[in-house]
């Protein structure tokens, strides 16, 4: 794996682990609100930027646990696992960082959903993650389609 391809997929999801702290951080343990959380006026009819909203609701957890945590812990198993890739290039490797990236892909949908079409609003936040996530599927997919015959 050259250092271009693990630089860009460190970069998305250091991004997306950025965001994901920055709301545990901020929203959930100062009880404040991040920067540029809201905005009165319509993203898409009926849709605002409203983080409160967003990350207030009952869709904001699993259990007792905020889906930023769970998404930081996402995130950092996709640095150690770019690690791994870069470090064996190896086909396992290869294949947990394919998988478990489409796993993080195969939630957004369901996500955007609640975001758009239940909740009428959007959190900045989680949208910077999202596209993190779509990102860094799309290099990887890229990567292991250049070199998978390469790999042990």
């Amino acid at each position: 794996m050259g250092k271009g391809w693990l630089i860009l997929l460190l970069a998305f999801s250091a991004g997306g682990l950025a965001s994901s702290l920055l709301v545990i951080y901020l929203f959930y343990l100062l009880k404040t609100l991040p920067p540029g959380c809201f905005a009165e006026t319509e993203l898409l009819p009926g849709v605002t930027l409203d983080c409160v909203k967003v990350l207030t609701s009952s869709y904001a957890y699993i259990g007792p646990i905020p889906l930023d945590v769970a998404a930081a812990a996402w995130f950092m198993v996709n640095i150690a696992a770019a690690l791994w890739l870069y470090r064996t290039l190896s086909r396992r490797a290869a294949a947990f960082i394919f998988w478990w990236r489409l796993l993080g892909l195969a939630i957004l949908p369901y996500l955007l959903y609640l975001e758009f079409a239940v909740l009428k609003a959007v959190c900045l936040y989680c949208t910077i993650m999202h596209i993190m996530i779509i990102a860094d599927f799309a290099v990887i997919t890229l990567f292991l389609r250049r070199v998978s015959p390469l790999l042990r």
